[in-house]
């Protein structure tokens, strides 16, 4: 059938075209939102398609209409869009209310998808193991992360824009059954499992209140009188420690103490379920962080943490 074409859009083309959405919202506004990048993302397709100059302006304006999705999931409907020019530029019967309608009919339901995909699952899933690097000292974790999200980004604007293409106006089909909402519910999943993973190693709470001081027996403890302060004297001091000994005299427990022997990491744990309790009932973020900086002050202060 592509051969039969007296236009078609070449790989060139194509890559082309994903290139420019990349950029898509580059010009975004509040009257018609992203469709000055959508029409910049076009123009390759439509120099190609329309050598003749009015019908080159008359294709680039009714793509001027109102558009509006995740960046990311535009690409499947440049794909489409891109076959339906490309049907239309060799006589296929598609008028402007059959293009416009396919994107309308897309762009809202591919919306939902690419939050929960790649804003709450793919980047904080890269972006904790860059910072994880990072925090060691190690160069390579925005390096990493920066990497690794270009590439998956890339790579699935790319893929999704030859899909649509290849699938044309069919892709609606697909779209009409339940495939986005099961990606939309995976996604969703994975993200609260990594991210509920990820708690004990990013939320760190210590309560300093002293529940007892014990005063430790003789040789349970390093006898810094004893030590000389010398190479030699030290490395006895370290050699003692790691067999078990105590730096002091006396065992300070405290309460954060009694707390991870119980179950470490309950304290992290359960402010990070108020916090998405708060969240469920519409608090904002920012009140949110506002008030757990003023608690951490508060409580410093009152030497509670």
């Amino acid at each position: 059938m592509a051969d039969e074409k007296k236009v078609h859009l070449t790989k060139r083309d194509r890559l082309a075209v994903a290139w420019r959405s990349t950029f898509i919202q580059g010009s975004w506004n509040y009257e018609r939102m992203q469709n000055g990048g959508w029409v910049f993302s076009l123009i390759p397709a439509i120099k190609k398609l329309y050598p003749n100059k009015d019908d080159r302006i008359a294709a680039l304006k009714r793509h001027l209409e109102f558009f509006n999705t995740h960046p990311y999931l535009a690409s499947p409907v440049i794909g489409v869009t891109l076959a339906l020019e490309e049907d239309r530029a060799n006589g296929a019967a598609v008028d402007d209310v059959a293009i416009q309608g396919v994107k309308v009919g897309m762009m809202g339901p591919l919306a939902g998808v690419g939050d929960p995909v790649f804003w709450y699952t793919v980047r904080p899933i890269l972006g904790a193991l860059g910072a994880s690097l990072a925090l060691s000292g190690n160069i390579l974790g925005p390096i990493l992360f920066f990497v690794l999200w270009n590439i998956i980004r890339w790579g699935f604007m790319w893929y999704t824009q030859e899909f649509g293409y290849r699938a044309g106006s069919r892709i609606t089909e697909d779209l009409s059954g339940g495939l986005l909402q099961d990606v939309t519910k995976g996604a969703s999943i994975m993200g609260m499992f990594v991210l509920a993973a990820l708690v004990q190693r990013w939320v760190s709470i210590r309560f300093t209140p002293v529940v007892s001081n014990v005063r430790l027996a003789k040789g349970a403890y390093i006898d810094w009188t004893k030590i000389p302060l010398t190479h030699n004297g030290l490395q006895e001091a370290f050699t003692q420690y790691q067999s078990g000994l105590a730096l002091s005299a006396t065992r300070v427990t405290t309460l954060q103490n009694n707390l991870d022997s119980l179950i470490p990491g309950l304290a992290a744990l359960l402010l990070t379920f108020f916090c998405m309790w708060l969240l469920k009932k519409k608090v904002s973020p920012i009140i949110i962080i506002i008030g757990i900086f003023v608690f951490g002050i508060v409580a410093h202060v009152l030497n509670i943490l």
